[in-house]
């Protein structure tokens, strides 16, 4: 239920996307802005982002089977990747044709309605990074949280398009050129944001404080202590495990007991996570006989 939400929201994020990249595409080539068309290009890079993070989503929601007992969710971390590469692809682009143009040097046309068509897509942009962002967060979702992080700087973006027209009116066409090479960079740095976010899953990055989860251990009774705590996922699906120790003489059957209360007691308290492998220890009294 939670994946069709997602793949709500962006559906409705990829269809704003498109209406904002081809109003930018389509006037920045009339006037011959190449800020403007830049500007475009990166909000196509959003609806192309979104794409491939509906079909990264479809496959995250499999459920788990014999070759993946851990589940498919990784899928969506992929994808977030390939939304990384789409984006510094569209930034080493956008830099070369702005850097083109110096040699090819040619004074674009600003009117109102470049000024209209910039500000209504903005506000648009806007629209769809609170959404994307304010949902992401609800849903623990990486893609949405990430698709949120570059249709924002499109809004950055956006404001140094309207400046650079500003500037082309008072009579400097060469800080056009200069606004989309900022913007590639800009494209660009918003790829690495998506990288760095992902690679703390890929990598296995702990995700919970490891202290707070052995205090919770140590609520249970007949737990002397804990140790190795090992966090990874996301943050909707962690996967915990921890070595307990207990009485040396405690029977089998009660410490496996103890055992599935601390899983529980882990659960019950910490939100998102889906499993807890607890290693039972015997505890060792020094100076004991």
């Amino acid at each position: 239920m939670k994946y069709k939400k997602i793949i709500k929201v962006q559906a409705l994020a990829l269809s704003l996307n498109l209406v904002v990249a081809f109003a930018k595409l389509v006037y920045g080539h009339l006037t011959g802005s190449i800020s403007m068309k830049a500007d475009g290009f990166h909000s196509l890079m959003d609806g192309a982002s979104t794409t491939v993070g509906m079909l990264g989503i479809w496959v995250a929601s499999r459920p788990p089977d014999e070759s993946h007992p851990y589940g498919h969710r990784k899928h969506e971390q992929f994808a977030s990747l390939f939304i990384a590469g789409l984006l510094l692809i569209t930034g080493f682009e956008v830099a070369r044709g702005a850097i083109q143009t110096i040699y090819e040097p040619s004074i674009p046309r600003v009117t109102s309605l470049s000024f209209a068509i910039m500000l209504g897509t903005m506000a648009v942009n806007l629209f769809v990074t609170i959404l994307e962002s304010r949902k992401g967060r609800e849903y623990n979702s990486q893609i949405l949280v990430a698709d949120s992080l570059h249709t924002r700087s499109d809004i950055f973006v956006s404001i140094g398009v309207i400046c650079s027209l500003i500037a082309v009116k008072a009579g400097y066409p060469m800080i056009d050129v200069v606004a989309g090479i900022v913007i590639a960079l800009v494209i660009a740095k918003a790829g690495l944001d998506v990288v760095r976010e992902v690679s703390f899953t890929l990598l296995d990055t702990s995700v919970l404080d490891t202290d707070m989860l052995c205090g919770i251990a140590l609520e249970i009774k007949g737990v002397e202590d804990c140790h190795h705590i090992r966090t990874r996922g996301t943050a909707d699906n962690v996967y915990v495990d921890l070595h307990v120790h207990v009485r040396a003489d405690m029977h089998m059957d009660e410490a496996h007991c103890l055992a599935h209360a601390v899983e529980n007691r882990i659960k019950e308290r910490v939100e998102g996570v889906k499993d807890v492998v607890v290693h039972l220890e015997p505890e060792i009294i020094s100076g004991k006989d």
